[in-house]
């Protein structure tokens, strides 16, 4: 399973969309974005440690890799993961999450111009389907009377342009050779050292104390956070950056359901439409990794 690129596209896929709800606790308690996003990046970290000394596999990064780890982490965990948090608090969970819809989107336009390996055009269909559902849930998001102001929709839309960029350069540099669970360690470790730095500079302490409001939420963030990025890192290996921006397609189905589920979110029947569209959109992604390009 953890070989096939479908099957690892829709792990993946579910396990992001869980952040969504658990981000929005996470805000409502007042738990600070930067605070959440060095949670996450800890429970990567905390989960994947041990696996690696016991395959002894923990080999200090050097040169390409290390390039790697601290770009990565920069790109694809620490920018991210700030606009995410931040934003979710003030545009919803579900919504928020189906702005990862819109990563495959700009990863295809990005990967076009850097010429990497494209999908078929069932593929392509896929993308553009699910596109449409986006731009339909924005639209009637946008246009309700509980929309949240013009700014954190920008900063909402910024969320699939630097997924975008991580996705390219993760592909384009990924040191050779390199095992995913270490490439996901090294870079999350890097991304907890700027994260310390932010906290420091910006206000002289690192208030974990903050977690303590939601001890459960929070290691339930960690571990889900731990059980990610294994799984993402070996996606992007085997699958390329196109295949793995759909997670974003899976991710806001789920954060939809789950925002509405758990945190009681309400949103329009032109929304569900959106997010039918943004379904049949996973479906033919599906179907055409099946085919051969």
């Amino acid at each position: 399973m953890l070989k096939n690129p479908t099957s690892l596209l829709l792990i993946t896929g579910t396990l992001i969309g869980f952040n969504f709800p658990l981000g929005k606790i996470a805000g409502e308690a007042n738990v600070s974005p930067m605070i959440w996003s060095l949670l996450v990046s800890f429970g990567v970290c905390s989960l994947i440690l041990p696996s690696l000394l016991f395959r002894k596999q923990l080999i200090l990064p050097r040169g390409k890799t290390l390039r790697y780890a601290i770009l990565s982490a920069l790109i694809s965990f620490v920018i991210p993961n700030l606009l995410l948090f931040s934003v979710i608090p003030h545009a919803g969970a579900g919504y928020t999450g189906l702005m990862f819809a819109l990563s495959p989107v700009f990863t295809l336009a990005l990967a076009t111009l850097f010429r990497l390996k494209t999908p078929n055009v069932l593929g392509l269909v896929g993308i553009a389907i699910g596109l449409i559902g986006a731009v339909v849930v924005s639209i009637t998001r946008a246009g309700s009377a509980e929309a949240p102001d013009l700014i954190w929709i920008i900063a909402a839309i910024l969320i699939p342009l630097t997924l975008a960029c991580g996705n390219i350069y993760r592909t384009i540099d990924w040191p050779e050779d390199a095992l995913p669970d270490s490439l996901a360690f090294w870079s999350h470790s890097f991304a907890i050292v700027v994260f310390i730095g932010l906290l420091l500079s910006t206000t002289g302490t690192i208030p974990i104390s903050e977690l303590a409001v939601i001890p459960w939420i929070a290691v339930t963030q960690a571990v889900v956070a731990g059980l990610t990025f294994p799984v993402f890192f070996r996606l992007q290996q085997k699958g390329g950056p196109v295949l793995l921006s759909q997670i974003g397609y899976v991710a806001a189905a789920v954060g939809l359901i789950t925002a509405t589920v758990i945190l009681g979110e309400r949103y329009s029947l032109f929304t569900w439409g959106g997010a039918g569209i943004i379904a049949i959109g996973i479906i033919i992604t599906i179907i055409s990794q099946k085919q051969k390009v």
